[in-house]
């Protein structure tokens, strides 16, 4: 009965799942504009080793969903806002250590990303609500799964575990890695990131032009971001470039 609760739940979450980044990243540069602090520390140096811990954690969960992206099988883990989809079992790559790995990423990176506020209650917040969320959704999608490929993902569920990566046991991945599906799917990710990025500085400074450091870097880097991100949107959007790509 409990299972059938959190597959019930996880479906309303799995359709507005895509909203969620949107979410965090303008809460955090609100919660940036009004501390004013890039971490939780009296100390500059504390804050800045915040800053660039909170980078890694958002990065590496990013990375996770590119990697696990780009090997995924076709047909599977796609954008779906409806329905999970699966011409196969994926239990290759990131798959034969996690049974999640999508949302292993997601998770890391929704909590890095909040961290980047600078407040670490919104970033532990963060990591608790993405855990119960995703453990929902993932519970909704393996109901799916155990009955599309009822056989196999016994087998599978079995020795791998569900959310927790086992560090051991890899398995080469199937598919060579696709790169189109790859900026397919994780495009709009990547930029967000970028957006929490610019967003939570800008805040820090009060959304003040003028209060601007002298060399933006980081700013530069948006816009050239920004620019791939919106020629990707157009060639989804105007182009076949992306057409047969789930």
């Amino acid at each position: 009965m409990y299972q059938y609760e959190l597959a019930r739940s996880g479906e309303a979450l799995f359709r507005i799942r895509g909203h969620y980044l949107t979410a965090i990243v303008i809460i955090g540069a609100l919660i940036a504009y009004q501390s004013g602090a890039v971490g939780p520390f009296a100390s500059e140096g504390a804050n800045q080793a915040w800053f660039w811990l909170s980078l890694a954690v958002a990065s590496v969960g990013a990375l996770i969903r590119v990697i696990t992206s780009g090997y995924a099988a076709p047909g599977t883990s796609g954008n779906s806002k409806d329905a999970p989809v699966a011409a196969e079992l994926n239990t290759s790559g990131p798959y034969s250590l996690v049974r999640n790995p999508l949302y292993v990423g997601r998770i890391l990176n929704f909590t890095g990303i909040a961290m980047l506020s600078g407040s670490w209650v919104y970033g532990a917040l963060v990591f608790l609500l993405a855990i119960l969320v995703y453990e929902r959704i993932a519970v909704f999608e393996e109901e799916f799964l155990r009955a599309e490929f009822v056989k196999a993902h016994a087998e599978w569920s079995a020795k791998v575990p569900f959310l927790l990566p086992r560090l051991c046991c890899w398995l080469k991945p199937k598919y060579p890695f696709w790169l189109g599906r790859c900026i397919r799917r994780e495009n709009k990710k990547l930029f967000w990131l970028a957006n929490a990025l610019i967003l939570n500085n800008f805040a820090r400074h009060g959304f003040d032009i003028g209060l601007l450091p002298e060399n933006p870097v980081w700013y530069y880097a948006w816009a050239a971001l920004a620019l791939t991100s919106l020629i990707v949107h157009l060639l989804r959007r105007f182009n076949t470039t992306f057409s047969d790509i789930s």
